[in-house]
């Protein structure tokens, strides 16, 4: 009897061992929470929704929520308080991120130098755009340590002209948007969608786009120093959810363009079919192997770093950093490469399924 005893407790002491032997694998497998910042409306956010709609988060193992900001510079500066652990934001306020909160730049989202831009009234588009230089002077509406404001900077100086020659104004995109409609300004920097809703509702026109100034304006993926070090295959995981989502748009374009249209009036901003396809077609994204050529060095200065630096000095100039930074000390391809060495996550990014 007593044997018995000791044998049925054994099987009962080990039932509960696999027990929680399960328990636990269960907790190990279960996807692990990420907090994932953006701007809502930007085309280079769209990977992100579409995640969420197709359940590709899960697939690596991640559980994201997600925060949305207005604008570059309050993102950034939220990362202080560490609410957010990656995301993407445009390349000044990563810049300025870099300069002050210890943010890398682990990717580039696009290309979106023909989207942000100068734009103009009806009013005055014939004035403007027979002499470009008649804006001396006057008032340029512009969201402060943006890319738009970069981009009126370039406009300036192929005009020959600076920003110490107009008035700049600091607004939002919506601030901005509604002081042009109401003919209270004439000239503001915008970029998408809002370029497109100022071209089609407003029968605003372009007067000058950082492409037309023959600047780079890229877009970046961005986590946060302290999170990368910490969580190097979380950052991982989430680019390889980004470039998974780069190869499905590209093979899927026309879906891609409803879904842009979706997650745009889920963020508040409705846009038309013919925005939706420029957007695709004025923004160049990167798949896995474009990323990793963009951003390999070779002991020298990568695309990435160069198109950087025009930035730093931009920002520099203007008081927004006080030292310029070295762009290896933020951009980094490390993460990058963890896809690349990593056979399921590299055939995950690079599968368009």
């Amino acid at each position: 009897m007593h044997q018995r005893f000791v044998v049925l407790l054994g099987f009962a002491l080990l039932g509960s061992v696999g027990l929680f032997a399960v328990s636990t694998g269960a907790r190990a497998d279960a996807p692990q929470p990420i907090n994932i910042s953006y701007q809502p409306t930007n085309y280079w956010a769209l990977p992100f929704y579409l995640a969420t709609q197709k359940g590709w988060w899960e697939k690596v193992g991640l559980k994201p929520s997600f925060s949305t900001f207005p604008a570059g510079a309050p993102q950034v500066a939220a990362a202080a308080a560490g609410s957010w652990d990656v995301g993407s934001t445009g390349s000044v306020p990563a810049v300025l991120g870099a300069a002050r909160y210890d943010i890398l730049t682990i990717g580039i989202s696009n290309d979106e130098s023909a989207t942000n831009a100068l734009m103009v009234t009806a009013a005055k588009w014939a004035e403007y755009s027979k002499d470009p230089k008649d804006i001396k002077g006057q008032q340029i509406l512009l969201t402060a340590n943006s890319t738009g404001e970069y981009a009126v900077v370039a406009c300036l100086h192929k005009y020959g002209l600076s920003e110490s020659d107009v008035t700049p104004v600091n607004m939002g995109q919506a601030q901005i948007l509604s002081a042009l409609t109401s003919g209270t300004a004439n000239l503001g920097a915008l970029w998408a969608p809002n370029v497109y809703t100022f071209e089609e509702k407003l029968h605003g026109k372009l007067l000058c786009s950082g492409k037309d100034a023959n600047t780079v304006i890229p877009g970046a993926l961005i986590a946060r120093g302290s999170y990368a070090k910490e969580h190097p295959d979380m950052v991982a995981k989430f680019l390889a959810v980004y470039e998974h989502s780069i190869r499905w748009e590209r093979a899927h374009p026309a879906e891609a363009q409803q879904a842009l249209i979706a997650a745009d009036k889920e963020g508040g901003t409705e846009i038309t079919a013919s925005s939706a396809k420029a957007e695709m077609d004025l923004r160049p994204i990167y798949d896995l192997s474009q990323q990793l050529r963009i951003m390999h060095s070779s002991g020298g200065q990568s695309d990435a770093d160069k198109w950087f630096d025009g930035i730093i000095a931009f920002m520099k100039d203007k008081g927004s950093i006080q030292s310029a930074p070295d762009t290896r000390s933020f951009i980094t391809d490390q993460y990058m490469q963890m896809v690349q060495n990593d056979p399921k996550l590299r055939a995950f990014a690079n599968s368009s399924d």
